[in-house]
């Protein structure tokens, strides 16, 4: 029994609970993807939404 949350598994807010487990690794900045996380798959290639968020822009039109 945990001696902080007073569970036999803890809950997954208990300090002493385990990390979710890693899914896979971010292609933009190498950093693990964990389960539970938001990603997107492009091309075969896992990119969290750190990076993509990152990575977003707005078109704007020069005529010059």
């Amino acid at each position: 029994m945990c001696e902080v949350c007073h569970m036999t598994i803890c809950d997954c807010r208990c300090p002493n609970a385990p990390d979710p487990p890693q899914v896979f690794i971010c292609s933009g900045c190498g950093e693990p993807i964990l389960e539970g996380d938001d990603y997107w798959d492009i091309m075969g290639e896992q990119w969290c939404a750190e990076c993509i968020e990152g990575a977003k822009g707005v078109a704007e039109y020069d005529p010059d």
